[in-house]
């Protein structure tokens, strides 16, 4: 397979298991490119790209903003806290000025779940999900399970656990779906308040003791709980949340191997990881990030690919 059975990068489940396998592929060639001293490649040159955020984002916009300088891309940058979407234009039409310019791609990260499906169907361009609300966060699964195939061999058959709000993260359903779909056995840990009811449907396992998780598991992604989403009180404070599914030394103590840990960031430190764990030797964090360009990179390398020039 030498290109993506996909013109649109929307969510993991709309992939097939050889579009991952070529993306990863792709994403060995381009981390070679970002460790010489030169980091740039001529690839992309006649293709502009905008990426139009709609939420708040660091990570992910920088790391996409860098993937595609680095394969020469024209690089637009929108926030709609100092745009036009103010002023009440729709999603739409925001999108079809700014296609209007001739840009061939884009990657939005938008508040509604949905939102690049809806989009995908209404402008004539290629759309990267950079997150959608609570529903998908394609590019951050690919990455997080790069990572895993990078520092354990191969993602078959590994076990992992994500644990945290599973209720509210966009990531742990993309990595839930990447993660089956290359052959791993997978685990959700966290308060039942924040499991959503019919997680068992997508395949996964539940259990709410972290102790028994970890002895469990191969790797642990740990994620942050995402106040900003929450409208109700999910659990009574969180120190007691931290008492219950924080990652700290003593746990990993308590296990007879070494365990990989993982954090799609931002991180709480204290909260649902504690500084000494977050900077272990066996916590692959950092690499997450610099492989997150590389992924990118090789995401938007490959559907730029099927751009008629």
């Amino acid at each position: 397979m030498s290109e993506l059975s996909v013109n649109h990068l929307l969510g993991i489940k709309y992939l097939q298991k050889e579009d991952v396998e070529l993306i990863f592929k792709t994403a060995d060639h381009f981390k070679e490119v970002i460790n010489r001293p030169i980091k740039k490649v001529p690839s992309l040159q006649d293709i502009t790209i905008a990426n139009l955020f709609f939420e708040n984002s660091t990570r992910t916009r920088l790391s996409f903003e860098l993937a595609e300088k680095r394969l020469s891309a024209d690089v637009v940058n929108f926030s709609a806290a100092s745009s036009s979407v103010k002023k009440g234009e729709t999603l739409i039409d925001t999108v079809n000025n700014i296609l209007s310019m001739k840009v061939d791609m884009v990657v939005m990260r938008h508040p509604n779940p949905g939102a690049g499906i809806f989009l995908s169907r209404h402008v004539n361009s290629s759309i990267i999900n950079a997150g959608d609300g609570a529903h998908e966060h394609p590019t951050q699964a690919l990455l997080d399970s790069y990572s895993i195939r990078e520092r354990l061999g191969e993602v078959a058959g590994k076990k992992v656990v994500i644990v945290g709000d599973i209720l509210h993260s966009r990531v742990a359903l993309s990595n839930i779906f990447a993660l089956k779909l290359q052959g791993a056995e997978v685990k959700v840990c966290g308060p039942k308040t924040l499991l959503p009811k019919h997680i068992e449907s997508l395949g996964v396992t539940v259990e709410t003791d972290l102790t028994k998780a970890l002895q469990w598991c191969d790797v642990a992604n740990m994620l942050r709980v995402q106040n900003e989403r929450m409208d109700i009180s999910y659990f009574p404070s969180t120190r007691e949340y931290a008492q219950q599914f924080q990652l700290n030394k003593k746990k990993l103590e308590q296990l007879d191997r070494e365990i990989v840990i993982m954090h799609p960031g931002p991180i709480n430190r204290g909260v649902e990881l504690t500084s000494d764990v977050a900077d272990a030797e066996n916590a692959i964090i950092l690499d997450q990030v610099q492989n997150g360009v590389a992924v990118r990179m090789a995401v938007i390398y490959l559907l730029a690919s099927g751009i008629s020039r």
